[in-house]
């Protein structure tokens, strides 16, 4: 192709826009897909982005962009041709991989993407009087906001806050509305660092056998995911609304009891889950409490007494305890039998009389979760023989020591969001089966500065609970890894691999002295994977 100079310079200018399109987009999206990762909360975001390394995955995504800066300033053919070069570098280390949780076009993504648009074309227009070097700087322009990225979608969200506040208030207002037309239904909140999906679950089954229940689907445990379930699922019929509330600030289970006025709550645990957003364990006490606090003069507050963090917390709330230890429980499972094939206990009712329960579901954990609905259950009228049944047609929650068989393997998944306690209760269950026992996990996120010493005190607890521990990232499993040889771990069978694929290959690869149980013990998210 014979081309001068300048047709030369202008074809490789207009290839590097072209270029440079693709590998903007894809770096959007994940910018944006991590913001959402992140609840849209502007100070989470940037905690994840000073955290786990990922300044350092922001820049190589960013690092030919940012190079290509000098090239297009310098400009002229030659230069344009490397900056060419540069922007399909850019396209191939931003490629899409696999997500456990992928982006969800919202319409509040879709604003996002509109503001963050007119941020750009804002940014193009600062190169008109740049005269015959517009070009140039207009290719600079983009570069440089290219590497700006993930503070551009912080000003977007900015700027769109007023519109999204309006957006979110309407739909709030609508939801209230709802539960205005029903005042015979009977509201429950559920919260805790973990467990409370698991009791929601089971106390909706427990409910069902003699009132119609509605409950927050999968993890819509925040105020618009609420609002969204009320909105969309709640029926005139229905008698009971089981509503999972989670927080990620103080304030934000607040807000939730604002909304839907419970008449009852549970609260199910208290740990250092997310203390790298609430900085101190008394805050997530406080945060948790907010149900109590919620709950009305003639409402009842159920407790997980086996928690000292809830045992400990005074309320001048009416109180209904479950657990499985200590006597000053009003519903206490004991005499509690473990195996393969499920779990058995008897609990007393407030008359004093016993029954037998047993279920398909694994670990004591799993049986505490239960009782907790058992308890509710029983108080709201069901009698504690009506429930037997129920407990025992209880199905796994997906990957909360869900119990997997699958070809020769068991498979123990409770890959989500781990913690100390829920691991240590997994390690547990583990340890009672006689077959090749593995522990593949990638340890425990949010925990902030507690992060080394939880996850090196599971690994010490870990030692003699496994036969091998395939650890999935070489950094992320340091006090995992110091644990186990801590506590006497053979080297030889603690395996380390940098992705999951991996893991499971390894385990594919350990010899088969006899059938495997594998503990998958969490699964990071999108945002630490």
């Amino acid at each position: 192709m014979n081309l001068d100079i300048f047709s030369y310079h202008l074809f490789v200018t207009v290839i590097w826009f072209v270029l440079y399109v693709p590998g903007f987009l894809r770096y959007e999206r994940y910018i944006m897909h991590m913001f959402q990762q992140n609840s849209y909360k502007p100070r989470e975001y940037a905690e994840w982005m000073r955290s786990h390394g990922n300044v350092g995955r922001l820049l190589g995504k960013s690092l030919y962009a940012l190079v290509g800066i000098v090239p297009v300033a310098v400009g002229g053919a030659g230069c344009m041709t490397a900056a060419c070069i540069l922007n399909i570098l850019t396209i191939w280390v931003n490629k899409a991989r696999p997500a456990k949780k992928p982006l969800v076009y919202t319409n509040r993504v879709k604003r996002m993407f509109v503001t963050t648009a007119l941020l750009y074309l804002i940014g193009l227009l600062l190169s008109l009087p740049a005269g015959a070097y517009r070009v140039r700087v207009c290719a600079v322009i983009l570069s440089v906001l290219f590497v700006l990225n993930p503070f551009l979608v912080l000003l977007a969200n900015l700027i769109n806050r007023p519109v999204e506040k309006a957006v979110d208030r309407y739909y709030i207002n609508d939801a209230a509305r709802i539960l205005r037309e029903m005042p015979d239904l009977k509201i429950i909140g559920v919260t805790g660092s973990y467990g409370k999906t698991s009791v929601k679950y089971f106390l909706s089954t427990l409910l069902s056998a003699q009132f119609n229940v509605l409950h927050t689907p999968g993890n819509y445990n925040t105020t618009l995911g609420v609002v969204r379930t009320i909105r969309e699922q709640m029926k005139p019929f229905h008698e009971v609304f089981v509503c999972e509330m989670g927080a990620r600030e103080v304030g934000d289970i607040r807000e939730i009891c604002e909304l839907v006025h419970p008449g009852y709550g549970i609260i199910t645990s208290i740990g250092p889950q997310h203390l790298q957003s609430f900085h101190t364990i008394d805050r997530i006490i406080e945060t948790k409490f907010e149900l109590a606090d919620a709950v009305p003069e003639d409402g009842i507050i159920f407790l997980n007494y086996d928690n000292d963090y809830i045992r400990r917390h005074p309320t001048d709330k009416k109180v209904v305890s479950y657990g499985t230890s200590g006597d000053d429980i009003t519903y206490k499972a004991y005499d509690i039998a473990v195996s393969a094939e499920g779990s058995s206990f008897k609990m007393r009712d407030t008359e004093d009389r016993v029954y037998e329960f047993h279920t398909r579901l694994v670990g004591n954990h799993n049986v505490q979760n239960i009782a907790g609905a058992v308890a509710v259950a029983n108080t709201l009228g069901i009698p504690m023989e009506k429930l037997r049944y129920p407990v025992k047609q209880l199905e796994s929650v997906p990957h909360r020591l869900q119990l997997i068989r699958q070809g020769g393997r068991i498979i123990l998944d409770d890959s989500y969001n781990s913690n100390k306690s829920g691991f240590k209760a997994a390690l547990d269950t583990l340890a009672m089966f006689r077959e090749l026992r593995i522990l593949m996990t990638p340890g425990m996120v949010e925990l902030g500065d507690a992060q080394y010493r939880e996850n090196k005190e599971v690994g010490v607890y870990a030692a003699d609970k496994c036969d091998y521990a395939v650890l999935v990232g070489r950094e992320q499993t340091e006090p995992i890894q110091d644990g186990l040889k801590e506590a006497g771990f053979a080297a030889s069978r603690m395996i380390v691999v940098d992705t999951l694929q991996e893991a499971f290959q390894m385990v594919q690869a350990i010899p088969d002295e006899k059938q495997k149980v594998i503990l998958i013990e969490n699964d990071l998210p999108d945002n630490y994977a």
